[in-house]
């Protein structure tokens, strides 16, 4: 079975309302032109603009339309373990802190299996809103043996998984750990927020399909900024009917 559309079509709208493309109060297009834009029937339109109502993304008022809901930056937890993903894990400019390559054992992130001599690409980044405002600082670390060219790319728009898929490294599992921990005065600085304050760190392994480490990473989001969910579908899925085997001549 394929994404259902609404979904596809939630997703896009998701993304322009968290990336900052459209601001809290903006309009948010009618069941009527979601219908014209994505080619979808009215029941289509009319449950994706409830999803985004449910999930606090929008506010719908009778007469008047939809428009995005004040403080509107939700992000699913599950985004940032899809290793399918083509687009950054936080929509919005990256500015690059730090771009190296350094002994595993100085990374700033944990490298399970990797030597602490083994050189290791690490990338610092800070992520930003369309308004400037800095929304979460990476780091991200990979093995150089693996990615001998990573920091020679685009590096303000670069998304690591896709660029796993792109140049043919075989990534299958990607595990995320959710930790609480004190905002140090470094990653502070960056957020422009206070340091000492409690925040969640989002730290993440991806493995290849041999097992090996593909990247280990970790997001820690501008404190009260982000309210975080998980969400999947639980659609059912119809059962495929098994083709009857014929019985064997002479067969009981």
């Amino acid at each position: 079975m394929g994404i259902p559309k609404y979904q596809l079509i939630r997703a896009d709208i998701e993304a322009r309302i968290t990336s900052g493309e459209w601001q809290p109060g903006a309009r948010v297009p009618t069941e009527a032109e979601l219908r014209e834009e994505y080619g979808v029937s009215r029941a289509t339109a009319q449950r994706t603009l409830h999803e985004l109502a449910q999930a606090g993304l929008v506010v719908r008022y009778r007469r008047r339309g939809t428009f995005v809901a004040e403080g509107a930056r939700q992000e699913n937890l599950l985004r940032f373990t899809d290793v399918r993903q083509t687009g950054p894990e936080v929509p919005g400019p990256h500015i690059v802190q730090s771009a190296k390559v350094v002994p595993a054992g100085d990374a700033g992130v944990a490298l399970p299996g990797v030597s602490d001599t083994e050189p290791v690409n690490e990338l610092r980044r800070v992520k930003y809103s369309e308004d400037g405002e800095p929304l979460a600082v990476e780091l991200s670390a990979v093995p150089f043996s693996l990615a001998p060219h990573l920091l020679s790319e685009d590096l303000e728009q670069l998304t690591v998984l896709h660029y796993f898929h792109r140049t043919g490294i075989p990534v299958s599992t990607s595990r995320m750990y959710v930790e609480a921990q004190v905002l140090d005065e470094t990653t502070a600085a960056l957020l422009e927020t206070p340091p000492g304050e409690a925040v969640l760190r989002l730290r993440r392994l991806t493995r290849l399909t041999d097992g090996g480490l593909a990247e280990a990473m970790w997001h820690i989001m501008r404190p009260g900024l982000t309210e975080f969910f998980v969400e999947q579908s639980v659609l059912e899925v119809p059962e495929v009917p098994q083709p009857e085997v014929p019985e064997a001549p002479g067969g009981s």
